[in-house]
């Protein structure tokens, strides 16, 4: 399911216009960017947690040319179900 059809299907079942649906889905991706960045973690009961994980810099290797090299430091996007989430697809 792309963005298109996540608004299509929100709006089905809100009922609302695709219009609101879009704003409403783009609200939340911004509200929960916006809580990421700022170092808090996203808990939506039954449905799972977002947060940072921090990835140390490291050693890597270049595929085409062998040579080693160092891969930044950088924070990654987690998310982990809940256990409704979990238990609803399995």
């Amino acid at each position: 399911m792309n963005k298109t059809e996540l608004v299509s299907s929100i709006a089905a079942k809100a009922g609302l216009s695709k219009a609101d649906a879009k704003k409403a889905v783009d609200a939340c991706v911004e509200s929960i960017t916006e809580a990421l960045k700022g170092g808090d973690k996203v808990s939506l009961i039954g449905f799972g947690t977002f947060s940072v994980a921090k990835r140390p810099a490291r050693q890597g290797k270049n595929p085409r040319t062998g040579k080693p090299l160092t891969i930044a430091a950088k924070n990654a996007a987690k998310f982990k179900a809940g256990s409704e989430l979990d238990g609803a697809i399995n």
